[in-house]
């Protein structure tokens, strides 16, 4: 990151946390050379930098302010599911929203795709390259169900950061997290069993206990602090709840980061009703401010959590490198991999251990960390800038998630529809409910630059939102709706 980029991120966050204020005079270009250390040019440079973003607006003889803007939307509040078990759907849904990949001339902005187009991954295909020309039989061959011993240590290494003292035999390498998961799932439970989701959750979660014939139950969540407690003690003492399936580090599709004493709540609540916790933290090292948050695993005393993840979020999803660790359910889990796949791929294994161990993975999830950050405050900008009044949006702690509430009575499907004359592809909310909710809401991703095909794309989306509110509002609600956000949290229906 150059100078001036530096310096234009410093003041957009200090805009965004309100030190200036709309309207407000900003510093001259003297005074923030003089103050930072910088050359003149480069100050200039990071106000047209600024400029661009709308961030601030230049005046003829008087120097640069602060552009007014909308205020931050509400974030949604605690969610309402149906607390039952019931039979996953969306299937077909969910197919849609995979096979698009396919097409180039769509826009994905629903995609959980990260940005693997940094230069700080550069290493990484020399890595593979590398492996490749060794020419290693290894390559050729089948390699272990534990998966390589140098990558299980240097796993090992990374999670000493998320409070995980762990040794390479505590680690099993999967497919993915994706796989992770499913044999996580399948390694404590059996068919017709129930399983405690938050709600919303990752679909992959939903269509995993679709395949293997266990019901679920979501539990109502909160966008700031993750699943209730109090809804989840409840729903131990009604149902034979076998294990409860929680994201709790930047959470997909919310972007939350669970408060250290919930987790240890979680875990409490787990021991006393015997349930096993599987934890995805697949985004976790991705959580915008270090040291990154603690797993639950790293609270557990009797091995009853499972601990998933996968470099495919910070790295590459196309190199299917996952683990997991899973306690004292060792030996099922290890069964349950044997049966789906064997064993991983050894090239794309020794690759990320070499990475690792060269000293360039920290650089790089540096880099990411604030790139994504940086592309969430330009994000929520354009959201502001571009859709109607009366939605709320989540206020994600990492990763690169953000999801979008619209009123009860809108559809996103239809949305979806609309928007395919378009090339534009949004993931819609009921793909994240076992029971097909949130219909009214949509998962939106930041991953990618914002580019000014990207802005074109959230103005084309906002557009088609303030069609569809206006279409399923009562007139009298559009005459009288503020031309503002409102502040705080909104409740009831107001909010939904």
């Amino acid at each position: 990151m150059t100078r001036y980029q530096y310096l234009a991120d410093l003041l957009a966050q200090r805009i965004e946390q309100g030190l200036y204020q709309a309207g407000e005079r900003l510093p001259s270009v003297r005074t923030l050379s003089s103050e930072h250390g910088v050359s003149i040019s480069t100050v200039q440079q990071a106000y047209y930098l600024l400029e661009e973003r709308q961030l601030i607006t230049p005046q003829s003889r008087s120097g640069y302010f602060v552009t007014p803007r909308k205020a931050a939307p509400p974030v949604p509040a605690i969610t309402r599911p149906v607390q039952r078990p019931v039979e996953i759907t969306q299937w077909d849904a969910v197919l849609h929203l995979l096979e698009a990949r396919s097409d180039e001339q769509t826009l994905q902005l629903g995609s959980g795709m990260p940005d693997v187009g940094q230069p700080t991954l550069k290493p990484l295909w020399k890595a593979i390259s590398r492996v490749a020309q060794q020419q290693d039989e290894r390559l050729l061959g089948y390699d272990t169900l534990y998966g390589l011993p140098e990558l299980r240590e240097q796993i090992a290494r990374l999670m000493i950061d998320s409070g995980c003292q762990l040794g390479a035999d505590d680690i099993v390498i999967t497919t993915g997290c994706h796989e992770a998961l499913s044999i996580s799932i399948r390694a404590v439970c059996q068919h017709g069993d129930i399983i405690a989701v938050e709600s919303p959750t990752f679909h992959g979660i939903m269509q995993t206990l679709r395949g293997f014939g266990i019901r679920a139950i979501e539990i109502p969540t909160d966008s700031s602090t993750g699943i209730s407690l109090e809804a989840l003690e409840l729903a131990f003492e009604q149902w034979p709840i076998k294990a409860v399936v929680v994201v709790p580090n930047c959470n997909n599709p919310l972007g939350f980061i669970m408060p250290e004493h919930r987790k240890r709540a979680l875990v409490t609540l787990a021991q006393r009703f015997d349930a096993a916790i599987i934890e995805d933290d697949v985004y976790g090292e991705l959580a915008f401010d270090y040291p990154r948050p603690i797993t639950i695993k790293s609270l557990d005393t009797d091995g009853r959590v499972l601990l998933c993840s996968s470099f495919s979020k910070i790295l590459a999803p196309g190199l299917r490198v996952g683990w997991v660790v899973p306690g004292r359910y060792f030996d099922r889990v290890l069964h349950m991999k044997y049966i789906v796949t064997g064993s991983t791929t050894t090239l794309t294994q020794m690759a990320v251990a070499g990475f690792i161990s060269q000293g360039y993975y920290q650089p790089h999830l540096r880099r990411m960390r604030i790139t994504y950050q940086r592309n969430l405050e330009i994000f929520t900008r354009l959201v502001r800038q571009h859709f109607p009044c009366g939605i709320c949006v989540t206020r994600p702690q990492g990763g690169f998630l953000i999801w979008v509430e619209l009123p009860e009575a809108f559809d996103s499907h239809r949305l979806n529809a609309e928007l395919r004359d378009s090339k534009i592809q949004i993931a819609v909310g009921s793909l994240f409910s076992a029971s097909g909710k949130y219909r009214n809401c949509l998962r939106l991703s930041y991953a990618q630059t914002c580019t000014d095909k990207t802005e074109r794309a959230l103005a084309i989306l906002g557009a088609a939102v303030e069609r569809a509110m206006q279409s399923c509002s009562p007139v009298h609600e559009l005459t009288t709706a503020s031309n503002d956000w409102g502040e705080g949290r909104a409740s009831g229906k107001e909010q939904r």
